[in-house]
């Protein structure tokens, strides 16, 4: 069977019978995968992970959509699969940022503009201040597991950013948006955030 003539669904549905169908997929979806990693790293570039780590977490990233897809979401496979390898690279931004953050001791001072300084702003009032908020580590992960909840995937993904020290022009390169957009979504995040705090 010639899997390289039918469409995204329908190789999705041939998979667990074929691995040719999964092959013709995989490979359909290689410069994608590609173009979003020189994408992520063109923004971010001395972070310390090489493209060929960012296209293998691409690549785990589509196949958790090829194992997931659901035809009945209403969702096309491209724009799921999209997202995924999306997801999956930026965790692995986030993961060599931290164990980047850790080595550093912030022993290294950036120069950064103020619009850079994104979680610093959410947190400038006194009354967003976790230390004041919060008396032990187990309330601030209850908090933010409640903040998440009240987040959209987008706002979500300018989250993790955010608490992962990208800088505001970093976050919309990654995600491939512009300011205005990154700036919307960062004060919906801050209103929720502030609703959450007021629960509590």
């Amino acid at each position: 069977m010639n899997y390289r003539d039918f469409n995204d669904n329908e190789l999705v549905s041939y998979v667990h019978e074929s691995e040719d169908a999964r092959d013709v997929i995989l490979k359909k979806y290689e410069p994608l995968i590609s173009k979003t990693a020189s994408r992520m790293l063109s923004s971010c570039p001395y972070i310390g992970i090489d493209k060929s780590d960012l296209i293998q977490e691409g690549l785990l990233g589509l196949t958790h959509a090829i194992d997931y897809y659901n035809e009945e979401k209403d969702v096309s496979f491209y724009t799921f699969a999209k997202t995924c390898i999306e997801r999956s690279m930026i965790s692995a931004l986030l993961t060599y940022k931290r164990l980047k953050h850790k080595v550093l001791n912030e022993s290294v001072s950036y120069d950064v503009d103020e619009d850079d300084l994104v979680f610093d702003k959410i947190l400038k009032d006194n009354s967003m201040n976790p230390e004041e908020i919060m008396v032990d580590e187990d309330k601030t992960e209850q908090l933010i597991i409640s903040i998440e909840g009240q987040l959209t995937d987008f706002e979500l993904q300018v989250f993790h950013l955010m608490v992962s020290s990208f800088t505001y022009r970093e976050i919309a390169d990654i995600l491939d948006k512009d300011k205005k957009q990154i700036d919307n979504a960062i004060q919906r995040i801050k209103s929720k955030v502030k609703k959450q705090l007021e629960v509590r």
